[in-house]
C-alpha cells in the first residue's frame, strides 16, 4: 500500500539567500539529526553563468529499527540519493530524494522545494511531498511501514527548528544579510557560489486559501469559495493559529483531503475547520473521512443547508415553547448552549409541528454553533472548533419517553452525528432524574463513542460542589435557575395546548412524516366490544411501551397476562348477520370460559381515559407468556373483560354513534437486556406533565454520574 505525505507551507521570515546559507550547514552531517550519519557529494554541475547548480549526494541514514529487523534485512544503514537543483536567478531550490537500499522492495520518493513567498520577497516558503510504497520486506511489511512513517514524521517535525538553529548561528557570527545573485560581468568568471543544498526532511504542498493561509471571513455555513489556483497554499502558521496543533501526519491528511476536494469539487468546498472535524471523527483515516465528508456535502447541497440561517423563519410556536438558547461561553471560550429539556413539552412540539420543523431547529442551532466558533476563534486568538452544551433535566419524566418522540430524537441524532461530527466539546447533563437511564439506554447506541466520552452527568444538586459546573463555566454566568446570579433569557417552557395539535386525520395523511399510520394505528372501541391487542413475551423483564390518543369517547385501559395463547372469537355468528368484516375489527382474545385470577391476571391497574387525552406508559414484564392490551368502552357495566359480547349488543352499538370510541395507538416491545438494571417501576401517565413528575423529582437525588463514564 502506498503511504503519502504532504506538508503545509512553512514560512521563514528571512530572505531566500540567508535560508540557503543556513541550509548548507546541515552537510555533510548534522548533530541535530542523529539518524543522519553522513553524506558525500558524488556529482556537481553548474551552468556557465553560475545561475544553476545541481548537486547529487549519497546520504547514510541510521534507521531506529529493532535489531532483529536489521539482522533479517542484513543492513545497519540505509542509503539515499539526493539531487538538489539550485536556481539562483529564480531563487528556488528543488530537492528530490530516492532510496538506494532495498529499491526492489521499497520505493521512497521525496520532493521538496524552497521558494520566495509570493507576497513578500523577503520571506521564504518551504514545501514537501513524499510517498512510501512497501512492496515486500521479508514478511515485515506492516512493521517496517510503521517504523518508516514514524521516523519520517519525527524528522519533519524538527525540519523548521534546524533551519532556525543555523539562522541563529549565522546571526551570532554577524551574518544577517547575503546579497542576491547577479549575472557575472565577465564571461567564464567563476561565479561565487552560494553554499548550498542537501538532504533533509522538509515539508509542503498546495491547498487552501487564496491569501496564503488567511482564514475565510465568510460567516455563512462551513463552505467557502476558492479561486482554484494551483498556487493556493495552506500555511503552517495558519494551521496552528486557526486549526490547532496537529502532528505532521495529521497535517498531511488535512492537506491531502483539502487538495482532493479542490480537484473534484469545483467552486464551493468546506472550510478547513469543517474538513478537520471529519478527519478527527474518523481518527484521521483519510478514506473513511473522505467518504463521510462526501456524503455530508451531498446532503448539504440537497437540503440547501448552507443557506438555512438566512432562509429559515423559525415558527412562533418554537419561540414560545422551545426551551433552549445560546448563553455566553465556557471557561475555554467555547460557545455555550443551554437546553432545559426537562421543562420542554417535547410531545406537544412534535404533535403540533412535526419532526421536520424540529429537525430544522436543531440544524439551525448547529449552523449557528459553527458560526459562533469562528467568531470566538477570532476573539480569543486560539482555535475554537466546538461548543459546550448544558442540558438541564429537572422535570424529565415519562412524557419525555413518548416512543414516537424518542424515535424522532434518534433520527435527529443520526443526522447531526453524520453531518456535524466533532462539534460537541462537552455535554453537561444536570439534575438527572431516575428515568434518565431509560432515555440514555435508548439514545446512547446512536452516539459515537468519542462523543459519549464528552458526557458528564450530575444527579440532584451534585453539580454545585467541587468538580461540578464551576469547573467548566465561570460562576458569574451560571444561570439563575441553576443557582447562579446571571439572568438567562431561555424560556421556562410550558405545555403546548392540544388545540394546536394536528388532527388524527392530518397525521394519517402525512406519509412522509414520522407520525403516520405506519407508526400509529387506528382502532374503534364499541360498547360491548373492546379492542384487544396480543403481545407475546419470551423473556421476563422485557418492557412493553405504549402511547395512545383517545380521539373520541371515553375508554378504560387494561393489561392482562396469560400463560396460554388466547384464541380469537369465531366469526360465524357475525357472518350470519351479514357482517363479515366486524370480526376483523375487534376480535376478542380472552376466552369466555377463562377465570380472572386463574387463567389470566390483571397486571396494570385499570386506567380511565377521557376523550382528548394522550396516554403514555411502560410495563416491565415479570413473566414470559402472552400479554393483552385492552381498550374498553367506559360506560358498559354489563360487559366485563372476561365476557364475550352478544352479537345483538354489537349490532345495536353500531347503530348508535355515541356507543363508539376511537383511539390512535402505538406499541413497542423493548428487549430486557437494554433495560435490566436501569428501570425500576414505570407506570402509565396522562398528557400534560406526567403524574410521575413529583415522584421523579423526589427521587432525583440518586447518583447516576457513573453513566457519564460510558
Amino acid at each position: 500500500m502506498v503511504q503519502e505525505y504532504q506538508s503545509p507551507v512553512r514560512v521563514y521570515k528571512h530572505p531566500f539567500e540567508l535560508i540557503m546559507a543556513a541550509y548548507v550547514r546541515r552537510f555533510p552531517k548534522c548533530h541535530l539529526i542523529p539518524v543522519f550519519v553522513d553524506s558525500k557529494v558524488f556529482s556537481e554541475n553548474q551552468s556557465e553563468d553560475g545561475s544553476t547548480l545541481v548537486t547529487e549526494r549519497r546520504c547514510t541514514i541510521d534507521i531506529d529499527a529493532p535489531r532483529l529487523l536489521k539482522r533479517i534485512a542484513g543492513v545497519d544503514y540505509l542509503y539515499f540519493v539526493q539531487k538538489n537543483t539550485l536556481n539562483r536567478r529564480d531563487r528556488t531550490l528543488h530537492i528530490e530524494v530516492t532510496n538506494e537500499t532495498f529499491s526492489s522492495r521499497v520505493l521512497v520518493h521525496e520532493s521538496c522545494k524552497y521558494t520566495v513567498h509570493p507576497e513578500n520577497e523577503e520571506w521564504t516558503c518551504f514545501e514537501q511531498t513524499a510517498s512510501l510504497d512497501m512492496k515486500s520486506f521479508f514478511g515485515f511489511e506492516s512493521s517496517a511501514e510503521k517504523i518508516a512513517m514514524k521516523q519520517y514524521a519525527a524528522s519533519i517535525k524538527k525540519g523548521k527548528e534546524i533551519i532556525e538553529y543555523f539562522l541563529k548561528e549565522l546571526e551570532e557570527e554577524g551574518v544577517t544579510h547575503i546579497p542576491r545573485w547577479t549575472p557575472p560581468v565577465v564571461t567564464g568568471t567563476a561565479a561565487a557560489r552560494l553554499l548550498l543544498p542537501t538532504p533533509s526532511i522538509p515539508r509542503a504542498i498546495p491547498v487552501n486559501s487564496a491569501k496564503h493561509g488567511l482564514p475565510s471571513k465568510d460567516p455563512a455555513g462551513p463552505t467557502e469559495l476558492l479561486s482554484g489556483s494551483p498556487d493556493d497554499k495552506l500555511d503552517a502558521d495558519y494551521i496552528r493559529r486557526y486549526l490547532g496543533d496537529l502532528t505532521p501526519l495529521q497535517e498531511s491528511c488535512l492537506i491531502r483531503l483539502r487538495l482532493w476536494l479542490q480537484e473534484t469539487h469545483k467552486g464551493k468546498i468546506p472550510k478547513d475547520q469543517h474538513v478537520l472535524r471529519f478527519l478527527r471523527a474518523r481518527d484521521f483515516n483519510l478514506d473513511k473521512a473522505r467518504e463521510l465528508l462526501c456524503q455530508s456535502l451531498t446532503w448539504r447541497k440537497q437540503h440547501q443547508v448552507d443557506f438555512l440561517l438566512d432562509t429559515w423563519e423559525r415558527p412562533q410556536l418554537l419561540g414560545e415553547y422551545y426551551t433552549g438558547g445560546w448563553h455566553h461561553h465556557d471557561r475555554e471560550g467555547r460557545p455555550l448552549y443551554i437546553l432545559r429539556l426537562g421543562q420542554m413539552d417535547t410531545k406537544g412540539l412534535v404533535r403540533a409541528m412535526g419532526e421536520e420543523v424540529l429537525l430544522k431547529q436543531v440544524l439551525s442551532i448547529n449552523e449557528e454553533g459553527l458560526r459562533r466558533c469562528e467568531e470566538n476563534t477570532r476573539v480569543f486568538g486560539r482555535p475554537i472548533s466546538c461548543w459546550t452544551c448544558l442540558v438541564d433535566l429537572e422535570g424529565l419524566n415519562m412524557r419525555h419517553l413518548w416512543r414516537p418522540g424518542v424515535k424522532a430524537l434518534l433520527r435527529i441524532i443520526e443526522v447531526v452525528e453524520a453531518n456535524y461530527p466533532e462539534t460537541l466539546g462537552r455535554l453537561l447533563i444536570l439534575r438527572a432524574p431516575r428515568v434518565f437511564p431509560v432515555l440514555w439506554t435508548l439514545i446512547s447506541p446512536l452516539i459515537d463513542e468519542n462523543t459519549r466520552k464528552k458526557f458528564l452527568v450530575y444527579a440532584g444538586n451534585d453539580y454545585q460542589g467541587p468538580g461540578g459546573l464551576v469547573d467548566y463555566i465561570d460562576r458569574e454566568i451560571i444561570p439563575d435557575f441553576l443557582g447562579g446570579d446571571c439572568m438567562c433569557e431561555i424560556p421556562e417552557g410550558s405545555t403546548v395546548p392540544k388545540s394546536l395539535y394536528r388532527t388524527a386525520e392530518e397525521l394519517e395523511s402525512e406519509e412522509n412524516r414520522l407520525l403516520t399510520d405506519s407508526i400509529y394505528k387506528s382502532a374503534s372501541v364499541f360498547k360491548g366490544a373492546p379492542y384487544e391487542m396480543l403481545i407475546e413475551i419470551t423473556e421476563a423483564s422485557s418492557v412493553i411501551t405504549w402511547d395512545f390518543d383517545v380521539c373520541k369517547g371515553d375508554v378504560i385501559f387494561n393489561i392482562y397476562h396469560s400463560k396460554w395463547a388466547p384464541q380469537p372469537q369465531k366469526k360465524d355468528a357475525l357472518a350470519a348477520h351479514g357482517i363479515a368484516s366486524l370480526g376483523a375489527v375487534n376480535a376478542q382474545l380472552i376466552d369466555r370460559n377463562w377465570v380472572l385470577g386463574q387463567d389470566y391476571s390483571l397486571v396494570e391497574k385499570a386506567l380511565t381515559c377521557k376523550e382528548g387525552e394522550s396516554v403514555q406508559g411502560s410495563h416491565v414484564t415479570r413473566w414470559p407468556g402472552f400479554y393483552i392490551l385492552q381498550w374498553r368502552f367506559h360506560s358498559s357495566p354489563a360487559c366485563t373483560a372476561s365476557s364475550l359480547p352478544r352479537v345483538d349488543d354489537v349490532l345495536a352499538s353500531l347503530q348508535v354513534s355515541s356507543h363508539k370510541c376511537k383511539i390512535m395507538f402505538y406499541t413497542e416491545v423493548l428487549a430486557s437486556h437494554d433495560f435490566r438494571g436501569s428501570m425500576t417501576s414505570l407506570e402509565s401517565s396522562h398528557s400534560g406533565f406526567s403524574q410521575l413528575s413529583a415522584a421523579t423529582t423526589s427521587s432525583s437525588q440518586s447518583h447516576i454520574s457513573s453513566i457519564s463514564r460510558h
